[in-house]
């Protein structure tokens, strides 16, 4: 059964790329996030329909440089913590903004969703 789009963002699980520090994020946040990122690179640079218009996808729409930056940064943490990386972004397509202003989710909630999911994030 899937689930509308409405209740999915109601209870937050619906979150694609964090503002958490990627040194806070555990294991499968920070690796989650890495694959998420590459998707919403995907849809943005090659103008792909499918998420077009999600929430998260629009929030980085123009911001493609800050983008590139929070992939860098996940990229650093996966290293410190012993992971390979096979799947840089190409540096030509970081265009716009470098910085992201926007939140789908204001950072004190995101930092609540991750305490009340019991993982290993240390926010």
């Amino acid at each position: 059964m899937s689930e509308d789009v409405e209740s999915v963002e109601d209870r937050g699980d619906y979150m694609r790329i964090w503002d958490i520090p990627p040194e806070k994020m555990c294991r499968n946040h920070l690796l989650g996030e890495h694959r998420e990122l590459h998707a919403l690179w995907s849809i943005i640079t090659n103008n792909k329909k499918a998420y077009s218009n999600h929430p998260e996808t629009l929030r980085w729409k123009g911001r493609l440089g800050a983008l590139y930056m929070r992939h860098e940064k996940l990229v650093e943490e996966m290293a410190n913590r012993g992971y390979k990386h096979h799947t840089p972004l190409d540096p030509e397509l970081a265009t716009g903004e470098s910085e992201q202003t926007e939140f789908v989710t204001p950072y004190d909630e995101q930092v609540k969703i991750l305490r009340e999911r019991g993982c290993d994030c240390k926010v």
